[in-house]
């Protein structure tokens, strides 16, 4: 069997209500006639939506596909003790020209009664912000249903939320249960759980092109918000250059900051996990298991559980975010 390398995959873009230019403008997204463009799909193992290989031997099969002929030597030995061949993971860039609605998702719990699938605790960096942009997440203070009820009535919500001015390189965790959304003028990686459930709670009032409202999910939001998240869980780090700046960790994902101006060689003989890599400036040359593969700015690669050691050799200073499913004693 060859030996796994560094994959690429094609990236999927979504035209939304909300999303805008800044995918085509500053990644060279090529879309097929979508004029809002407002995310890309770089990593996703979800059945029907399976991320297509774009480079080496592997080219043109799914990430699905790889992931049950490959498993623990793709996904890491605890990994697919835990997920099987579902990838664990979903990892998309959004582009928000206009501010999202506001939402929350369920905890896995409640996902896997109502849905039969993974709830949705996610983490935001920001790579691009115009200036005035904001950010919503978690209420002001410790709120009742009936506060909230209240609120959303009236069409105040946004007064009991937290609204975060933002900057390039801010991080904002996001767990289940915690209300937010994206502020308009706002480019950013974002890195989740393998979930598509989304509860959306308060539009704005818009219309779509139809002139009608988008669905709204009151009763379903209603049972999976937890009142009690009153932080606006912004995480600003200090970069450190070449050194390896823990971002947010979880159960889910342990993410981090490396911004580098000279080789790096990673070990992750330890680390029991596939490695994603997400380019947000410059480029770099990734090297594992006797192969290379580039990865730009606005590029993202998945490097397999089997390459114990990674070599990162920078063009000037690149910055790269760096994933991985923590260790078993870490994941509940």
């Amino acid at each position: 069997m060859n030996q796994l390398y560094p994959i690429r995959f094609r990236p999927v873009l979504k035209e939304t209500l909300w999303g805008g230019t800044a995918l085509r403008e500053q990644f060279g997204r090529k879309s097929k006639g979508e004029e809002r463009i407002g995310e890309s799909w770089e990593i996703c193992g979800m059945p029907g939506a399976s991320s297509v290989v774009a480079n080496g031997f592997l080219k043109g099969n799914t990430l699905e596909e790889i992931s049950e002929i490959y498993m623990d030597e793709l996904l890491g030995e605890l990994v697919y003790d835990k997920f099987g061949t579902e990838f664990p993971l979903l990892i998309k860039f959004i582009d928000a020209a206009d501010t999202l609605s506001i939402q929350v998702h369920p905890d896995d719990r409640l996902a896997s009664e109502r849905h039969h699938a993974w709830g949705k605790t996610e983490m935001w960096y920001v790579i691009d912000a115009k200036p005035g942009a904001v950010i919503y997440t978690g209420f002001r203070k410790k709120t009742t249903k009936e506060e909230y009820l209240e609120h959303l009535a009236g069409k105040k919500l946004s007064e009991l939320i937290n609204v975060t001015p933002v900057r390039p390189g801010d991080v904002f965790f996001i767990p289940a249960g915690m209300v937010h959304a994206i502020g308009a003028g706002v480019l950013l990686a974002e890195i989740q759980q393998t979930s598509d459930v989304t509860y959306r709670i308060y539009d704005w009032d818009r219309v779509d092109s139809s002139g009608k409202p988008r669905e709204m999910h009151t009763s379903l939001a209603l049972d999976a918000i937890n009142f009690s998240l009153d932080s606006n869980n912004l995480i600003r780090p200090e970069p450190e250059l070449n050194r390896t700046v823990l971002l947010a960790e979880s159960q889910y994902f342990h993410t981090s900051l490396i911004m580098f101006d000279r080789p790096i060689i990673k070990d992750y003989s330890l680390t029991d996990s596939f490695v994603i890599y997400i380019c947000t400036a410059s480029m770099a040359v990734i090297e594992c298991n006797g192969h290379s593969e580039e990865i730009r700015a606005g590029e993202t690669l998945l490097i397999p559980a089997s390459a114990d050691t990674v070599t990162i050799i920078p063009r000037e200073t690149a910055t790269l975010i760096e994933v991985f499913v923590p260790q078993k004693n870490k994941m509940k």
